[in-house]
């Protein structure tokens, strides 16, 4: 019995003790920005490409109330229901006191100031894809924006969900930094994917997810359940979208389809987003989308 306790024992302090390495929240080294410097011009178009005021915008901000990042928005999903952070400038409630080595890290290893996992609700499997001086233009830019003295609310998660540790475990198993359509690319191409993949996220909504959350990389944008679990988000694959890459630039541009209906849902606030990019820009996603595997439902 004594060698049976001590097995077990010795069994759960190895378990613990990868539990506790692999669940370690990892911080960017500080040789991945030091030296940059922002550019507050090119990081605007970074900031409507990932679409930070989408999410972070007060519900049912306007013009330029969209710009004050103070936070507060719903999403719900199966796990309980997200609240999207004050991520402004100011000092208390903001973010406007970090340093650009923690705001990198926050961005693209989801790690908060304080050590802390961030939850997946925040992209970061995709901005991992960011070039460093993209994520120091874009902080230029946000450092201008207004800030607003609102606290950030608490998330609305049971448990275990609610363990930010374990999140540690969520990132060994699904983070990927690789990028999901590879091959041969025109330079066209390459820019769109960067643009969808990373900046903005488009594989996040319209990738199906495993149980856990996991996106499912050999279903890229074939299409998912809402999170809400109301309806569903469609397939962008070319089994299904498809539009020529022109239409698709001008559905991007003006939300209206090859068959004059016009954009709704949640996919308003892309289009606003992505109607602020260079046109270039907008025929850079529509030709990599049409280099996407189709994928039929």
């Amino acid at each position: 019995m004594r060698r049976l306790f001590a097995s077990a024992a010795l069994l759960a302090a190895l378990g613990g003790a990868v539990f506790w390495g692999v669940t370690t929240p990892r911080p960017l080294a500080p040789d991945q920005t030091a030296g940059l410097t922002g550019d507050a011009a090119q990081g605007e178009a970074v900031f409507w490409a990932a679409g930070c005021a989408s999410c972070h915008m007060a519900d049912g901000a306007k013009a330029e109330a969209a710009l004050v990042l103070s936070g507060g928005q719903q999403f719900a999903s199966p796990f309980g229901t997200f609240l999207a952070p004050n991520i402004s400038p100011d000092v208390e409630n903001g973010i406007g006191g970090w340093s650009l080595a923690s705001f990198a890290t926050a961005v693209s290893r989801g790690v908060s100031p304080g050590g802390a996992h961030y939850y997946p609700a925040f992209p970061y499997n995709a901005y991992n894809k960011m070039q460093m001086q993209d994520i120091a233009d874009l902080k230029a830019f946000m450092d201008r924006l207004p800030p607003s003295p609102l606290a950030s609310k608490p998330h609305e998660l049971g448990f275990p969900f609610n363990v930010r540790r374990s999140l540690g475990g969520w990132k060994f198993l699904f983070e990927n930094k690789a990028w999901v359509i590879e091959g041969d690319l025109t330079d066209q191409e390459i820019r769109g994917r960067y643009l969808a993949e990373a900046l903005a996220h488009c594989g996040e909504c319209h990738t199906p997810r495993n149980a856990l959350g996991g996106l499912d990389r050999s279903k890229w944008l074939a299409g998912a359940a809402d999170p809400s679990g109301k309806g569903r988000i469609p397939n962008i694959t070319p089994a299904k979208l498809d539009w020529s890459v022109d239409e698709i630039a001008e559905y991007l541009t003006s939300g209206f389809t090859p068959d004059y209906d016009s954009v709704g849902g949640h996919m308003v606030h892309v289009v606003e987003n992505m109607a602020r990019l260079p046109q270039a820009d907008r025929a850079a996603i529509a030709a990599y989308l049409k280099r996407v595997p189709a994928i039929a439902d």
